[in-house]
C-alpha cells in the first residue's frame, strides 16, 4: 500500500469515526432513566426537598460518565456493561437512597455490592491489558496473572469505598454503614480482670441508652456486620468475573461473557493503528546493507 492510499485509508476511518451511531439500547435505557430522574427532581423541587433534588442533579451527571470516558479516553465500553452502569446508578441513588429501597429491602445493598466486585474486576481486567498495549514494549500476560490482578484490584476498590462509608459516618453523622441487630457478642472490654479474655453475652434481648430502652430487641451494632457483608459479596463478585476472565484469555478472547462486560480499545483507533505504523515503516530510514569486506 503506497503512502496516497494509507493516507485516504486514515481519512475514511476518521470519517466513520465522526459518522458512527449510538447504540440503540444503550441510548434507549439512558433517555428512559434520565426522564424518570428528571420527573423525581421536578417532584423533589415542589416538596422543597433540595438534598434529594442534588442527589438527582449528581446523578444526572453520573449518567453521562460512560459516554464521557469513551470520547476522551478512546475505550469502547460493551453494550452490556454500560446499560449495567446506568441501571446500577439508577438502583443505588433513586431508588436505594431516595426511595429507601435499602431499608425496604435487605438484600439490595448485597446485590448492589455484588454487581459492583464483579464490574470493577471487568474494569481492573481491561486496565492491565490496554496500559500493556500503550508501552512501547508489550508483555505477554498469563491467564492466572490477569486474572489475579482483576481480582485485587476489584478487592481494593471495595476496600477503598468502605472506607469512604466509614469517613462520611464518623465525620458528617451519617449512617451509610448501616446497622445489624444481633442477640449475642464477645468483648475483652467486659473482661473485669483486664486479661484479654472475651467475655461472651447472649440471649440480648434490649439495650437501653442513658436509661432509654432502644426497643430493638436485640443489640445494636454499628456497621462491622454490614461492611463485613459487603465486603463478602464483592469478593464473590470479583472472583466470578476472574474465572470468567480466566477461561476469556484461555480461549483467545472467546468467552461470551468476559467479553459482554470488559472495554476495549475503540475500532477506530485499532484501524488508525495500522496505517500510522506503515507511515512510520515508509518514513524510517533503511538501514545500509553490509559490505564484503
Amino acid at each position: 500500500m503506497d503512502r496516497r492510499k494509507i493516507v485516504e485509508k486514515l481519512e475514511q476511518v476518521e470519517q466513520e469515526n465522526l459518522n458512527t451511531k449510538p447504540k440503540r439500547a444503550v441510548v434507549a435505557v439512558y433517555w428512559i432513566l434520565r426522564l424518570i430522574v428528571i420527573a423525581v427532581m421536578v417532584m423533589t423541587v415542589i416538596h422543597k426537598d433540595y438534598e434529594s433534588t442534588f442527589v438527582c442533579v449528581l446523578v444526572l451527571i453520573l449518567f453521562m460518565l460512560p459516554r464521557f470516558v469513551e470520547r476522551n479516553f478512546r475505550i469502547e465500553l460493551p453494550s452490556t456493561l454500560e446499560i449495567i452502569i446506568l441501571v446500577f446508578i439508577f438502583a443505588a441513588e433513586i431508588l436505594g437512597e431516595l426511595k429507601s429501597y435499602f431499608i425496604t429491602y435487605p438484600h439490595w445493598d448485597t446485590a448492589l455490592h455484588t454487581t459492583t466486585g464483579f464490574i470493577s474486576a471487568a474494569f481492573g481486567f481491561a486496565l492491565v491489558d490496554l496500559l500493556n498495549r500503550n508501552k512501547p514494549q508489550q508483555f505477554k500476560l498469563s491467564p492466572v496473572f490477569l486474572a489475579l490482578v482483576a481480582f485485587c484490584f476489584s478487592m481494593t476498590v471495595g476496600v477503598l469505598w468502605e472506607f469512604f462509608e466509614f469517613s462520611m459516618d464518623y465525620l458528617f453523622h451519617m449512617d451509610m454503614q448501616k446497622d445489624t441487630v444481633i442477640h449475642a457478642f464477645a468483648s475483652v472490654t467486659l473482661d473485669p480482670t483486664n486479661s484479654n479474655i472475651p467475655i461472651y453475652i447472649d440471649n440480648i434481648t434490649d439495650v437501653a441508652v442513658n436509661g432509654q430502652s432502644l426497643g430493638l430487641d436485640g443489640y445494636l451494632d454499628i456497621g462491622l456486620y454490614d461492611t463485613m457483608e459487603d465486603l463478602l459479596v464483592n469478593f464473590i463478585g470479583a472472583l466470578t468475573f476472574s474465572i470468567f476472565g480466566y477461561f476469556y484469555i484461555k480461549r483467545r478472547g472467546k468467552g461470551r461473557i468476559a467479553k459482554a462486560f470488559i472495554p476495549t480499545i475503540t475500532t477506530e483507533d485499532k484501524e488508525l493503528d495500522a496505517p500510522h505504523e506503515q507511515l512510520q515503516a515508509q518514513d524510517r530510514p533503511e538501514a545500509p546493507e553490509a559490505r564484503d569486506g
